[in-house]
């Protein structure tokens, strides 16, 4: 199979002769022309299905606006109806590769049985992969990478194009490149739904954390114009949006250009944001411990849309496991933070993410990660066992701690997380805490449903015949009942926003 890679400054023309032969152009050109006039073409559909972080879940959906924009494409949940499927893969846990195409061999017999399906591969796993996705699985119409997500339809055109060309005779269809931050630029509008919003001020990753796959799969930090961000959630906020979570790998590493050519700092940003009109709550995810500098702390005791939740990674309670994984900080930097943050906002839910069982981990390593987890009394945690991330320098490290070892350090941390997360949500019990309201509650259909400060779930009463009107509102809500770890009962105290 011959490959090309897609440019989009060639016209259409110059692109169907580099990917068809010209004779093949022709004569789907004519055998179009002959065609007797046909009824309007039924709406296609696309369905996705997302692996790894919040950044895909992002990309997801931009997948589906761009289609939508340009094709009238509409998204379904049942891969039977759909006219192309699209798989957004994550490079970052251990054999993802295989993964992928044991679930492409699973989509090759969808596409023996309708030839026109069209089958796409995009995320990390196309930028690591490349053309080898096509040479091993050539029923593969469209390969793109994170950065190049804008331009499937063009790719989507071009694999149409070759529809009745033999897989094994077809000119790839693949763009991975990473082209600078472009892609914002040829987004449509964001399609809104419900009153919450995440928006990428950044893409890729420049910190280079030995097990991390990021700066090879999304390439290095590179920022949106300030004003390119500040458009986004001001046409989000005019839709009805009322919570902004902003996102990057290394989101507190934004570094945006101004219109005067100076650079907006993350700090700076969460100040701009906090006055769009309509932005009641600001979130972020995800930190970096080197880049939770004193002014974003400061942030915190200036503006009240900041939400009283962090998640800021420690990935290790150890100081010679976080050299390993070349984090670049200590713990005592991190408690630090911590502490400062606490100091501003004693009321703060600190959430974080763990690697347990990283190459050399002994047993007092662990044990530090235990004791930073009960010091600092995390709400809750994203934990894994190590797993080797091909590529990344940490792959090239003895994995010297076994299976059995690491599934019984995770077990034993975990217990910490859920007791701690448990006792949080008990302690709510009694207290009045802020509540986005966003929906009525399926099973109780005289209550509604909102999101605390601290990711909790909290529902209430209301009067059935005024449940619109405190939809998308910030409420104040008394606590009390405790349902489950992540949910509460409470009653309305007041209307905030």
């Amino acid at each position: 199979m011959s490959v090309t890679v897609f440019n989009p400054r060639i016209d259409d023309d110059a692109v169907a002769e580099t990917t068809v032969t010209a004779r093949a152009v022709t004569a789907l050109k004519e055998a179009s022309s002959v065609q007797a006039p046909v009824e309007k073409a039924a709406t296609k559909k696309v369905f996705v299905t997302t692996q790894g972080c919040q950044m895909n879940v992002y990309d997801s959906g931009k997948m589906l606006d761009v289609l939508g924009d340009s094709h009238g494409m509409e998204v379904t949940h049942d891969i039977d109806e759909a006219d192309v499927l699209l798989m957004n893969t994550c490079s970052i846990r251990e054999k993802a590769q295989e993964k992928v195409f044991s679930e492409l061999g699973r989509w090759r017999k969808l596409k023996e049985k309708r030839p026109d399906l069209v089958i796409g591969v995009g995320g990390c796993v196309a930028s690591q992969e490349g053309d080898n996705i096509q040479k091993r699985a050539p029923y593969v119409d469209m390969v793109f990478g994170p950065q190049t997500l804008h331009r499937l339809p063009e790719l989507y055109d071009q694999s149409n194009e070759q529809r009745e060309i033999a897989p094994k005779n077809r000119i790839g269809t693949i763009d991975v490149s990473f082209p600078s931050i472009e892609k914002f630029d040829f987004l449509p509008e964001p399609r809104v739904e419900g009153y919450k919003a995440f928006v990428s001020i950044m893409e890729g990753c420049s910190k280079y954390c030995s097990f991390c796959v990021v700066p090879y799969t999304r390439g290095e930090e590179l920022s949106r114009p300030l004003d390119d961000v500040l458009a986004e959630i001001d046409s989000l906020a005019a839709q009805g949006i009322r919570e902004i979570n902003l996102l990057g790998q290394n989101v507190n590493g934004y570094r945006g250009e101004k219109n005067d050519g100076s650079i907006c700092r993350f700090a700076e940003l969460l100040h701009y944001v906090s006055h769009v009109d309509g932005v009641e709550r600001i979130r972020y995810t995800t930190s970096h411990p080197l880049e939770f500098t004193d002014d974003i702390i400061d942030a915190y005791a200036q503006l009240p849309e900041l939400v009283s939740h962090l998640h800021l990674p420690v990935q290790s309670g150890s100081n010679a496991i976080l050299a390993a994984m070349k984090r670049n900080h200590t713990i005592d930097v991190y408690i630090n933070q911590i502490n400062k943050l606490k100091a501003i906002r004693p009321d703060i839910h600190l959430s974080s993410d763990f690697i347990i069982g990283f190459p050399g981990e002994t047993d007092q390593d662990f044990q530090d990660t235990l004791n930073l987890a009960k010091e600092l009394n995390f709400d809750h945690s994203y934990s894994f066992i190590y797993s080797k991330r091909p590529g990344t320098p940490a792959a090239e490290l003895p994995d010297d701690v076994s299976f059995t070892t690491k599934k019984a350090r995770l077990a034993e941390f975990q217990k910490v997380i859920i007791d701690s997360t448990l006792a949080k949500t008990h302690e709510m019990v009694g207290t009045t805490t802020r509540v986005l309201v966003e929906q009525v509650a399926n099973r109780h259909p005289d209550c509604l449903i909102g999101t605390a400060d601290n990711t909790r779930t909290v529902m209430f009463p209301h009067d059935v015949e005024k449940m619109d009107e405190l939809l998308g509102k910030l409420v104040s809500v008394r606590i009390t009942d405790f349902v489950s770890p992540h949910m509460v009962k409470g009653e309305l105290i007041e209307v905030l926003a």
